[in-house]
């Protein structure tokens, strides 16, 4: 087994991968990380980031300064290669794994015998053995790790992330990781690479068993989620305040009631149950279910400030949060922009969005960028607020600051 890498390539520098290569730098190691994006490649070079994560910008600016870190637009020859890239579903709820073939198109003319790739991207059972097919295809003088033989010159296993944005420093250290090798031999490259920077333990395992853990835990997370969202409607029809009851019943000590809201965001929870739906769509019901529950709040959000602007003549709706959570500025797969978005575009009235961690909207939404206001202004203008997300600065709002308002509050902070 290896003992240490010297080298390390990051594919993809998101949310992901950057704090992932800026923690590996941090520990000695040369990392550089790839990708499309000349924006990102030379922000991260010039010891900034692009995105929004607690402290990451002084690691990054740490690992670049002492020459451990760079960023590029091309692969290069490396010992170990960490695929970090968008694993997304197609209209169908199908999945899209474009992204993880084209990653391993950029790297597979450097790849050289002994070489690890690990998939970090969280993606349905079977993509681990897909991408030792694929690179068969790409560099058919290499042998992969299907051989039963496991007479490799290239090791592959998965490793999903695992970690909380907000705290994704923190977790990717301190957080178990599950290490899931197509072989043994793959397992123990794999685990010698996560040794490097990971505090908390490393679970072997095969590559399939990993796939469908990642799946497991934010299908579980979605099931509990689509169940509070299910009892907030419930509790919207018989008028009962559904934050005063789930405190009330989470004091039982085998109750955990999870908290409702305008439905689910983020790249995995919102994502991932589909991987198994699409996987084994008869035996999927619950799931499926939890899905269809979780998809349906946003419309369920848009009828209620629909209802609530046909009060005014001229009605004026301030969304507060665009992010998919708290005091980020992620908006993948946000129910909240998906809200705003049709608020927008089905002309319920003047919209006014209020997102603290970002400057602009995103490309589908930035021809309204002068819709984009501060919290301030928006309580002066609008008569409809509807809370999407709790960020810190609206959770510091006082029930008098909206007295005179209709309150949509998705969130329970007023509740």
């Amino acid at each position: 087994m290896l003992s240490s890498y010297s080298k390390v390539s990051v594919i993809g520098l998101g949310y992901i991968g950057l704090p992932t290569a800026a923690v590996i730098a941090s520990r000695g190691v040369e990392v550089v990380g790839v990708d499309v994006s000349e924006h990102a490649v030379n922000t991260i070079n010039q010891g900034k980031i692009h995105i929004i994560e607690p402290d990451l910008d002084m690691l990054v600016q740490a690992a670049v300064t002492t020459g451990k870190l760079r960023a590029s637009l091309t692969p290069e020859p490396a010992q170990a290669f960490m695929i970090a890239v968008p694993t997304p579903f197609k209209e169908d709820k199908a999945p899209d794994l474009s992204y993880i073939r084209a990653a391993l198109e950029n790297i597979a003319p450097v790849i050289e015998k002994g070489n690890l790739i690990v998939l970090e991207s969280t993606s349905p059972v079977g993509t681990t053995e897909q991408i030792a097919k694929w690179l068969t295809e790409l560099r058919p003088d290499l042998r992969v790790p299907l051989d039963p033989s496991d007479n490799a010159d290239v090791f592959i296993a998965h490793c999903p992330e695992r970690v909380l944005p907000g705290r994704v420093l923190q977790e990717l250290v301190s957080n178990d990781r599950i290490i899931g090798g197509i072989t043994e031999r793959c397992a123990d490259q794999a685990t010698a690479l996560y040794q490097l920077f990971v505090r908390g333990e490393c679970l072997r395992t095969n590559a399939r068993t990993a796939e469908m853990a990642k799946l497991t835990e934010n299908a579980f997370r979605d099931v509990n989620i689509a169940f509070a969202n299910e009892l907030s409607l419930i509790c919207d029809e018989l008028k009962i305040n559904v934050w005063e009851l789930i405190k009330l019943a989470n004091r039982h000590p085998r109750v955990n009631i999870l908290s409702p809201g305008p439905g689910v965001g983020g790249h995995c929870i919102a994502v991932d149950p589909w991987f198994i739906v699409d996987s084994a769509p008869a035996l999927a019901r619950m799931i499926r279910t939890a899905r269809e529950i979780n998809d349906g709040k946003p419309h369920y959000v848009i009828n209620k400030v629909k209802e609530a602007a046909d009060q005014f003549k001229r009605p004026v709706i301030a969304c507060l949060g665009l992010a998919f959570k708290a005091d980020i500025d992620d908006l993948r797969e946000s129910p909240a922009l998906d809200i705003a978005e049709h608020l927008i575009n089905d002309n319920v009235g003047e919209v006014l969005l209020v997102e603290p961690n970002i400057k602009a909207l995103p490309k589908r939404l930035s021809q309204h960028n002068d819709k984009l206001t501060t919290l301030p202004k928006a309580l002066e203008r609008a008569n409809v607020l509807v809370v999407l997300v709790d960020h810190r600065q609206f959770k510091a709002l006082h029930v008098n600051d909206v007295a005179a308002k209709v309150v949509i509050d998705t969130r329970g902070i007023f509740g």
